[in-house]
């Protein structure tokens, strides 16, 4: 491989949008280009580092170990530069500018919708980017500028504010229970249709106890996905697990909530270095509050 000196930008920006979208017709409707435009790019890009970057095969594209190698680079400065944009928004907006949340899935789906309406009708000149994903954000590569976890961060370059708990238990529709009865120990439980994860197993479920293993095989529905898994309930699939107050506001029923429920801690995260953003603080303090109100909401 020639040493490649100094490369252009754009042509790196290219080649990560290959790495990320898995061809080049993707990845040049990701970065809104012409796809010979882009084929250009990753040609200009191989032609500078004298090797190729990746293989064509029957199964598609395939990136070679020299494009892997960029990989995480590639993604450390795709996230610093959409850091600055957002940043000199904030700049040269005076009061406004960009703000990105990062979120669980059904935090993002069922519960941040209306908390962050009423931000924007106070706040009218910041627009809000929303990052939903069951993945941790690196909030140091500043992946997003502010992130809602269920769990304490453990990074110390991070102000983290703990502002509730939420209780999670079995719940069903009513009609379900009508049709096929409400188990009350966990030997009836499992003969029940029960909805719960595929292929990725939650870390969480090594610490929950309901008398035997809890493996894929014991679900009649199984999907990684858990707005799916709410969908599913609400549709009177089975019994699956939710929130308390989501529960409620389907009018779903509680399952043996004497015998089963854990609960999940609520940090609203920032990098430090975002401290002195006058629109990073008021989301801050407004999801803090919001989701503080939410989460007491027990009856």
């Amino acid at each position: 491989m020639r040493m490649a000196g100094k490369l252009d930008w754009d042509l790196l920006q290219s080649l990560h949008a290959v790495l990320e979208a898995g061809s080049f017709s993707a990845a040049a409707r990701l970065r809104r280009l012409t796809q010979p435009t882009l084929g250009r790019h990753i040609d200009q890009l191989e032609r500078q580092l004298g090797a190729p970057l990746f293989l064509r095969s029957p199964r598609g594209l395939r990136p070679t170990d020299l494009a892997l190698a960029f990989r995480p680079h590639l993604a450390d400065m795709a996230a610093a530069s959409e850091a600055a944009g957002r940043d000199a928004s904030g700049v040269a907006s005076g009061e406004g500018g960009v703000v990105r949340v990062a979120a669980s899935d059904v935090i993002g789906i069922e519960v941040l919708p209306s908390i962050l309406t009423s931000f924007r009708r106070k706040h009218p000149g910041v627009d809000v980017e929303l990052a939903l994903s069951n993945k941790i954000e690196d909030l140091t590569r500043r992946d997003a500028d502010i992130a809602v976890r269920m769990q304490r961060p453990t990074q110390n370059s991070l102000v983290a504010k703990k502002v509730g708990e939420l209780t999670i238990g079995f719940h069903a529709t009513a009609e379900y229970l009508e049709r096929r009865g409400t188990p009350t120990t966990f030997e009836e439980l499992v003969g029940h249709n029960l909805i719960g994860f595929d292929r990725d197993l939650p870390e969480l479920v090594n610490e929950l106890a309901i008398g035997r293993p809890i493996t894929r095989d014991l679900f009649a529905l199984r999907t990684d996905n858990d707005v799916a898994q709410l969908a599913a309930l609400r549709a009177g699939f089975g019994i699956g697990a939710c929130q308390k107050q989501i529960g409620r506001r389907f009018g779903l029923v509680p399952v043996m909530a004497d015998v089963f429920s854990f609960k999940l801690e609520i940090w609203i995260c920032m990098h430090e270095t975002l401290r002195g953003s006058p629109r990073m603080r008021l989301m801050f303090d407004h999801l803090a509050e919001e989701l503080g109100a939410y989460a007491a909401v027990t009856d």
